[in-house]
């Protein structure tokens, strides 16, 4: 087996095993605070906001930093890094005592972790132009087939054995991911900066991997990401409105993970895809789907009645198949942004692209949180078509400017 592909199935596993152990309590932190303090269910909402946003706004301001020193000092260093600093931040994630003390901990996960960006870097530096698409897609699989399991699994502890538990087992499955990154991956060095060239300050280093192009792209990610995370931290809420209470846990584990599957399924094959189609014109189809599957789910309870089906069945079968729509956007416009840099300078733009996921994972639920303050959950839902419908305007221009010179780089790596 070639080089790189024998390194990225590796890392395939070991990111399935560390987005495995993330999701084990994390989609349960709306249910988990209210076993930690007595909250209104205004209060709920409220901390369940700040829960998602605090993380996202300390990674934002790391993912630079990390992707900077990645392209100096090796990826594979930063990928060991992110997972060993989450070891010991999801395992301690089980003996809080407050709300407080989880916020704390959600400042250190973005600060310390950053396993997805760190992964991605690694594989945009180590693999030839021609499979970066394809590449690209199954590492971004292995994150949600690793949300997908994590939650069925972590459902299951939870109740039976409680949420702490979900927490400490997902903090040693991250050591087991550990080790095996530790051991088995190699690195091309030669991909690396050189350490005897004059050191270029940061700043400088992205103010020259900031050409339109690669900014355009970031816009792009930012607008997706909105669309995929703005609903996630209130779908405990959601399902807790549907079922019984013994059961939402169970049910939200169940959700999430074929959300998961749903959208790794969508990454591994729409990637493969791009070798011989058009990823442009792929790239427009895919956010129309986009738009047409969340505006479906906005009325889920029309189409249930009109079928006579359970609301809830009706809303998960359109809601993974919105996730499969959506899935495959990101690797295809991430693998066009690779190409256009340097080698050496790619952890630097995963690094940008971490912050840029990262802000939009902050925005989110600055967006939704003043929605399910004073309205149901479900209404958050109606964002996401009008967030879409500005990707496709952006997706036109990003199309119209750069279409034929990345056509020509592609043709010619």
């Amino acid at each position: 087996m070639e080089f790189w592909k024998k390194n990225l199935w590796i890392l395939w596993v070991t990111q399935v095993i560390s987005l495995m152990s993330f999701g084990f309590g994390l989609p349960f932190m709306p249910l988990y605070i209210q076993e930690l303090e007595e909250l209104t269910p205004e209060m709920v909402k409220l901390m369940s906001t700040i829960l998602a946003a605090t993380p996202a706004i300390t990674m934002g301001i790391m993912a630079p930093i990390w992707g900077n020193l990645a392209d100096r000092y090796g990826r594979k260093l930063m990928i060991v890094r992110a997972m060993a600093c989450a070891v010991f931040i999801i395992g301690a994630m089980g003996f809080v005592t407050s709300v407080n003390q989880l916020i704390v901990l959600r400042l250190l996960q973005g600060l310390l972790t950053g396993t997805v960006t760190a992964s991605a870097a690694f594989i945009g530096s180590n693999t030839p132009k021609k499979h970066l698409t394809e590449a690209l897609g199954i590492i971004s699989s292995s994150t949600f087939i690793g949300y997908a399991f994590g939650p069925m699994i972590g459902g299951v502890f939870a109740k039976f054995f409680g949420y702490r538990v979900s927490f400490i087992l997902g903090g040693i499955i991250m050591a087991i991911g550990v080790m095996l990154v530790v051991v088995l991956i190699k690195e091309d060095k030669s991909t690396l900066k050189d350490k005897h060239a004059p050191r270029v300050k940061m700043m400088k280093n992205y103010k020259k991997v900031l050409m339109p192009m690669i900014i355009n792209a970031l816009t792009m990610l930012f607008i997706l990401r909105i669309s995929r995370t703005i609903f996630s931290p209130y779908l405990a809420l959601f399902v807790e409105t549907r079922v019984a209470p013994e059961s939402v846990s169970l049910i939200t584990g169940l959700l999430t993970g074929l959300v998961g599957i749903s959208t790794a399924a969508a990454s591994m094959n729409i990637g493969k895809l791009t070798n011989r189609f058009n990823k442009f014109t792929m790239l427009r189809i895919l956010i129309v789907l986009g738009i047409v599957s969340m505006t479906a789910l906005t009325q889920y309870k029309t189409i249930s009645l009109a079928l006579g089906f359970n609301e809830l069945l009706v809303f998960s079968i359109i809601y993974m198949l919105f996730f499969f729509v959506v899935g495959g956007i990101e690797p295809i416009i991430s693998s066009t942004a690779a190409m256009a840099v340097e080698p050496s300078d790619r952890g630097a733009l995963f690094g940008l692209q971490g912050m840029v996921g990262s802000m939009a994972w902050a925005v989110a639920p600055m967006i939704a949180g003043p929605i399910v303050y004073f309205q149901p959950v479900e209404k958050v839902l109606y964002v996401v078509p009008v967030v879409l419908l500005i990707s496709f305007v952006v997706a036109g221009i990003f199309i119209k400017n750069q279409e034929h010179d990345i056509e020509e780089t592609y043709e010619t790596s």
